[in-house]
């Protein structure tokens, strides 16, 4: 799967979640700094990000998700598997 598929799918599963612009998520934006996101709306982009990509994201991955850029790593390693 390309990078950049993978980075326009995640994004659009931030938009629809976050309620925030596409042009606000970007691999540096802060989950819930820049973003806005709650611990519990971080739930809930997981869960989507799930459900888009066919992947289960351990729970001891999510609790080190700060960034964007690190959710897309995250789901990279995941679908390469």
């Amino acid at each position: 799967m390309a990078n950049d598929d993978v980075f326009d799918r995640l994004t659009t599963c931030a938009v629809d979640v976050l309620q925030v612009k596409a042009e606000s998520v970007t691999a540096d934006a802060s989950l819930t700094d820049d973003l806005g996101a709650s611990s519990l709306i971080q739930v809930e982009l997981v869960m989507a990000v799930e459900e888009e990509f066919g992947i289960s994201v351990p729970d001891e991955s999510v609790e080190e998700i700060r960034t964007v850029g690190d959710l897309h790593r995250l789901i990279l390693s995941l679908v390469a598997r």
